[in-house]
């Protein structure tokens, strides 16, 4: 007689429990030790991102994982280029914040001051720190995202949903992450730099590895305002 093998077990979903630490303890890291991340974890952090859904399925995302040399070549080029030379983004960038975004904006920068100790009217110290986003903060991976121009507003909101995605499924494989825009306000270097066609627009930068948990840039927090101030008609 035959036998019927039994059905395939569907995998487990994930609990609200567990999706809610995950959002409760990501954090943007801002200093990365030196150790690289296995690759077999960095191929299924991809794979996990690549579930993101994207309008009309068109997945606009397109990655540049670099390691290594690669991304000290790309940092050296940026940071010899940001002091001299105006920004030349793909994407515009904010055309100004106001009111609480203002706020919000400023809470983070002078968080992130004050735990590295570069006092207000210190502009050497802002200049110094600002620059290691385009150091990565030694991370030693970093993902370039871009999105196809034709795609417009549309494959850049994608893109968004890829890199948050992205970075919660770093947070639950115990690998630290930070998203980084700034690297995109120099697309001509990054385009230049991994040979990029004019066809797609350059988003940002994921920058990934282990967080140095003894570096004074990763002993703050951002907060997050109360849902009922962002959402409207909750019962």
């Amino acid at each position: 007689m035959d036998t019927i093998a039994p059905a395939a077990t569907a995998p487990a979903a994930p609990t609200a429990d567990v999706l809610e630490s995950i959002l409760a303890t990501r954090h943007s890291c801002r200093a990365f030790a030196p150790e690289t991340v296995d690759p077999a974890v960095l191929r299924r952090l991809f794979t996990m991102a690549q579930r993101t859904a994207s309008w009309c399925n068109s997945q606009a995302w397109q990655v540049h994982l670099l390691g290594g040399p690669e991304v000290a070549a790309l940092s050296e080029r940026l940071v010899a280029r940001v002091p001299l030379a105006p920004e030349t983004p793909d994407i515009p960038g904010p055309a100004r914040y106001e009111g609480v975004y203002q706020e919000r904006r400023r809470a983070c920068g002078f968080a992130l001051y004050n735990a590295v100790g570069v006092e207000r009217g210190d502009q050497e110290g802002r200049l110094l720190q600002m620059l290691e986003n385009f150091r990565f903060f030694g991370a030693p991976h970093v993902a370039i995202i871009t999105s196809p121009t034709a795609l417009g507003t549309y494959g850049v909101m994608d893109c968004g949903g890829y890199v948050a995605n992205l970075l919660n499924a770093a947070e639950a494989l115990g690998v630290a992450a930070i998203a980084q825009a700034a690297i995109a306000m120099y697309a001509d270097v990054v385009r230049d730099q991994l040979g990029i066609g004019e066809d797609r627009s350059v988003v940002c930068a994921v920058s990934l590895g282990h967080a140095d948990p003894d570096h004074a840039a990763n002993s703050f927090r951002t907060e997050r305002e109360a849902v009922d101030a962002a959402v409207t008609g909750l019962p």
